[in-house]
């Protein structure tokens, strides 16, 4: 009987990490259902149009048009000798022209600035990616610390409450004072107010990450065995921030701003220069007569030319464009230097926190052995009558106050690790898979 409960139980408990979402599951449903990258991919879209619509502006340009009337005409002499004389007639037109750029220097750099800002438009979408991995990370984490807490603020209730009992127990055959049971029973109460502050932050962070995916998740899985964390590969910073500098998203996109400005400056300065279009036209027209007369006819002329078009005295627009391009190269230029600033900080902050959270790791495992330790000495000590029932408590709540930490320190590692390769450009679902690999049941 005791065989078949225990299967029971571990059949059980393999099909509830079945169930259970890993963050790779979250991150795909997030794909479909955030609106930040919704809109960021229709921001793509929408930019992709622009080559063509510069490129139109270099091709040929055609145009067609009809004319067609019925006319009634009539002439009435009163009180003379002209008879009065009525004619009614009809005529038609049809026209196409046509327009064949062949030297418009502000279209020309229009085209290229086009091309630019398609290009800048996959790394802008790389970027609202990269920030998605990382939010869907942080949401999911944060909801597994949540439940972290409350699993440790309910095994420290059942901690403290054993030793309330104990405590109650003593007092009443005379070996311990009330101060004892007070103690412990404030102690508990504690607790519980913590393990309500708990679920109510496990919900918050629950409903953050409906933010993302569009619906309450279900159950996440949680970390592996723990697992030793691993330092920046190569651990030089030098390394880090040079690849920041080359290929962080935002310094792309920015460097892009500064290269679409400076043609603007030059596409304005074209405003001075002369333009040259090969034109050409037809007509046709017929008609079934005029009001003077009553024949039919039909027209046809066509032409082919080249059109000069140099100007000469634009009020001063031209030069007013030129400094409003000019100031806005500059304002692009500074801030293609906030972004090489802020990605500098943060592939030193990232790399500084992948060292430190790591480091981090290590220590608060010692210190949860040595708490673990130390707790079992303060037991040992209380049945012995060297310590007290106060002493049990603070270092009951030492072990799980280290707990706690050591829970914290590993989720920010592996954060680090992402807002590191997102500084450096180089963060993709690669990296979140690594992490999805480490979650287990």
């Amino acid at each position: 009987m005791k065989l078949r409960l225990s299967t029971a139980l571990i059949l059980a408990a393999l099909a509830g990490a079945a169930a259970a979402e890993d963050l790779m599951q979250v991150y795909r449903e997030a794909q479909q259902s955030d609106p930040s990258l919704a809109a960021a991919r229709a921001n793509w879209a929408a930019t992709q149009e622009r080559v063509p619509q510069a490129r139109a502006a270099l091709l040929p340009n055609v145009s067609a048009g009809g004319t067609a009337y019925l006319n009634d005409g009539r002439t009435d002499f009163s009180g003379g000798t002209v008879p009065v004389t009525a004619n009614g007639y009809s005529n038609a037109g049809l026209t196409i022209s046509a327009s064949q750029p062949l030297y418009r220097k502000q279209n020309s750099v229009a085209f290229d600035q086009s091309k630019r800002i398609v290009e800048q438009a996959d790394f802008t979408l790389a970027a609202a990616q990269q920030e998605l991995i990382l939010r869907v990370a942080i949401a999911y984490f944060d909801v597994l610390l949540a439940e972290v807490n409350i699993e440790l603020a309910e095994a420290q209730k059942a901690a403290v409450s054993e030793q309330l009992a104990q405590a109650k127990r003593n007092f009443e055959v005379g070996v311990a004072t009330i101060t004892d049971t007070n103690e412990a029973q404030a102690r508990y109460d504690t607790i519980v107010a913590q393990e309500i502050l708990a679920r109510n932050n496990l919900d918050n962070k629950r409903t953050a990450l409906r933010t993302i995916i569009g619906r309450m998740p279900g159950e996440l899985k949680k970390l592996g065995p723990a697992f030793e964390p691993e330092l920046p590969n190569p651990n030089v910073l030098d390394t880090w921030l040079g690849r920041a500098l080359a290929d962080n998203v935002n310094v792309r996109v920015a460097g892009y701003n500064v290269d679409v400005a400076t043609l603007e400056i030059e596409r304005a300065r074209a405003g001075h220069l002369p333009t040259v279009d090969l034109v050409a036209g037809a007509g046709f027209t017929w008609g079934s007569g005029s009001l003077a007369s009553d024949f039919n006819y039909n027209q046809r002329n066509a032409q082919l030319g080249v059109v000069l078009n140099v100007p000469i005295y634009q009020g001063g627009f031209v030069d007013s464009r030129v400094r409003e391009a000019t100031a806005q190269l500059e304002s692009a230029r500074q801030s293609l230097e906030v972004a090489r600033r802020n990605a500098i900080s943060n592939a030193q902050v990232g790399f500084t926190g992948v060292n430190s959270s790591a480091a981090n790791v290590v220590a608060l495992k010692q210190a949860l052995r040595s708490a673990e330790t130390a707790l079992a000495s303060n037991k040992l000590g209380q049945e012995v009558g060297v310590r007290t029932n106060l002493d049990v408590l603070n270092v009951t709540q030492d072990v799980f106050q280290r707990r706690r930490d050591l829970a914290q320190a590993y989720f920010d590692y592996l954060i680090a690790v992402l807002r590191l390769k997102a500084a450096s450009g180089v963060l993709s679902e690669l990296d979140l898979e690594d992490i999805n690999h480490r979650l287990g049941g």
